[in-house]
């Protein structure tokens, strides 16, 4: 058994802040390199592609933005409750594309910002079990303030990413860098939530659920 870790507060904001700047430089960058193309571009239909690759790394830059804002950000004052609607916008707006289908069946409800927090960190990890797409199906476990999480996440070599689970516990085989911080972050959350994280494979699909111990 790997001791658990318990990273600073500095060195936790650190990795997170450079987890951010990693996830959305590549559509920040797509997008300087498409005006760039404008700029200088005489080719009507090549100023057409690059204006098309501007508007859709926009989009995209954006979608990741205001998902990192309900998923790491303070979200408003302590005690504050976060709409699931808000949750269901943000996650679709990242997460469900061509390869990816997201079915949301939560309710609308409001929620502690913390349960928030940790179901849309659950849908990153859900998402990465599946890096070839597929289905991610959200449902609630119980109701009302206390209610937890069933993510299924199924699509084609489905697995878990084998450093996942130490670092949701706080028990990392190797230390933890940018890549790792926001499994680690996960099981964070979902102690301040009073929640408890379980995967498990289930035929081709692989099961996260956030409950009551």
């Amino acid at each position: 058994m790997n001791k658990p870790i318990s990273l600073e507060a500095l060195d936790l904001a650190a990795l997170l802040c450079s987890r951010l700047c990693h996830d959305v430089i590549s559509p920040v960058g797509a997008i300087v390199n498409g005006l760039e193309v404008l700029e200088d571009e005489r080719d009507e239909g090549m100023k057409q592609v690059a204006m098309d690759l501007v508007r859709k790394s926009a989009k995209q830059a954006t979608a990741r933005l205001q998902f990192a804002r309900l998923a790491f950000g303070a979200a408003g004052s302590v005690g504050a409750q976060i709409d699931l609607g808000d949750a269901e916008s943000v996650a679709r707006g990242l997460l469900n594309d061509e390869r990816t289908t997201i079915e949301w069946k939560l309710p609308r409800v409001l929620l502690p910002k913390n349960r928030v927090k940790l179901l849309l960190n659950l849908l990153i990890i859900a998402n990465s079990i599946i890096p070839r797409g597929g289905r991610i199906e959200v449902a609630p476990v119980g109701e009302g303030d206390s209610m937890g999480f069933r993510l299924t996440a199924q699509g084609p070599n489905a697995r878990v990413p084998a450093a996942v689970p130490g670092l949701i516990a706080g028990t990392p085989a190797e230390g933890i860098d940018a890549h790792g911080i926001q499994p680690y972050y996960t099981g964070l959350v979902a102690n301040a939530a009073g929640l408890s994280i379980a995967i498990a494979s289930e035929g081709d699909s692989v099961v996260i659920s956030a409950a009551k111990a």
